[in-house]
């Protein structure tokens, strides 16, 4: 049965006392949504709100920008290692208002609320890194790097584990780089080697045509014109979700045994995700102008995009050959050694005393589960072959970023008002 958003909650609300005999499904989309927000709690760099709720962690980067006269405290550190980079937190943010956009309806008014706070606490950071001198923005790398082995660093990642320390802890001011307006090469590569280290979007970075050719068929002026300039969009996209149509002689997207999208690098979980939020959006795209997908031979209609992308949620939340959820804190069994340096050295709360970068080498060696519960964070999730061991040092399958995050939350809420598809 699909529901349409809007009136999701009263039918959730009249079916508690109409049909007490209606069985919760162990897919708590609600609960998955609810977590996926929280995660970027976790992720928060700068002053801490007295309504954080992740409160084991504390306030950080504090000094932020100081070098260059700026206050650039705030933002988001988009994975495991501290780092604050504009361009995936430009994308995450991008993300996270397209999931309000698109399927905010869908949200529970709490979680509405909570998203809306998610994106503010990244744009009021993003405005700071453009507003405060004019014609000149500001990116920052990491600290405890020296800027002119970026180069080396991102050839061996592994290096910069050498220090591991809790983002409270850190101390050392952070590499600023300026990008000027006048003089546009300013600076621009120390962001630029810093953005290939983040490891690459699914349709932010290496593949930017998704996201543009899904936007510019985001109308039905352009789903139904026969304009070729605006047909030609059409059949891009349409191009793309032939790919993952099995019944499509266009079909080579790579799908695991256990049935996850994989693309080949680390981080896998942010493919499933983003391709998972296309295939939503895009079916919701047709639905309104009562059209299907053109895979010449064979007609895909939205319920089968939309059967796709469940698939993909349902696997990341445990219907994998692991019985694993690989959203952290989200059933009783998920990952307990995520990559991520906050979550696995004592929290400040239990520890007051600073841990120095060698110091936290123990934790990171550790073999016991994380302190810290990062609820919410989806894991760079499992190989090929849908093996997945839970290695705090195998950072390409156990980090957590925001751009996995981001696209997932917009997937969650559809399928919050959509649990069980036709």
């Amino acid at each position: 049965m699909k529901l349409n958003c809007s009136h999701y909650f009263l039918f959730l609300i009249l079916s508690q006392f109409q049909f007490p005999f209606l069985a919760v499904s162990y897919r708590d989309y609600v609960d998955a949504l609810s977590k996926s927000i929280l995660f970027f709690e976790g992720q928060r760099s700068g002053y801490l709100p007295a309504d954080q709720r992740l409160t084991w962690r504390g306030n950080s980067g504090l000094g932020d920008g100081w070098t260059v006269g700026a206050d650039l405290t705030g933002g988001y550190y988009d994975a495991g290692d501290n780092v604050k980079f504009n361009f995936p937190m430009a994308f995450t943010t991008t993300m996270l208002a397209w999931s309000v956009v698109e399927f905010g309806e869908c949200m529970p008014p709490a979680e509405l609320r909570n998203a809306l706070v998610a994106i503010r606490w990244s744009t009021d950071y993003l405005l700071k890194t453009v507003s405060q001198v004019p014609n000149r923005i500001f990116v920052q790398v990491r600290s405890n790097i020296n800027p002119l082995l970026v180069e080396q660093w991102v050839g061996d990642p592994i290096k910069d584990h050498n220090c591991w320390e809790r983002p409270e802890d850190m101390d050392t001011a952070r590499t600023v780089y300026t990008v000027d307006a006048p003089n546009p090469a300013s600076d621009v590569a120390g962001e630029t080697a810093a953005a290939l280290a983040a490891s690459s979007i699914a349709f932010g970075s290496s593949d930017p045509g998704y996201a543009e050719t899904l936007l510019r068929t985001s109308t039905k002026e352009v789903l139904e014109s026969s304009i070729y300039s605006l047909q030609s969009y059409r059949a891009s996209a349409d191009s793309f979700m032939c790919t993952l149509i099995p019944e499509s002689s266009s079909y080579h997207i790579e799908f695991t045994p256990g049935g996850l999208i994989h693309r080949p690098g680390g981080s896998n979980l942010q493919h499933a995700t983003t391709i998972s939020f296309i295939l939503l959006v895009y079916a919701n795209y047709l639905e309104k102008s009562s059209q299907n997908v053109n895979c010449g031979e064979v007609s895909i209609s939205p319920s089968r995009l939309r059967q796709i992308a469940q698939r993909q949620v349902n696997y990341i939340l445990g219907e994998n050959p692991k019985g694993l959820s690989y959203m952290v804190g989200y059933s009783n069994v998920y990952p307990q050694r995520i990559h991520h340096r906050g979550s696995s050295i004592p929290s400040t709360k239990d520890h007051p005393q600073s841990i120095g970068c060698k110091e936290g080498s123990v934790y990171f060696n550790s073999s016991g589960p994380n302190p810290n519960v990062l609820v919410g964070a989806v894991v760079g999730g499992p190989g090929e072959d849908d093996d997945y061991e839970d290695d705090r040092a195998d950072f390409r399958k156990s980090e957590p970023t925001t751009y996995i995050n981001a696209p997932f939350v917009g997937v969650l809420a559809y399928f919050v008002a959509n649990p069980n598809l036709s």
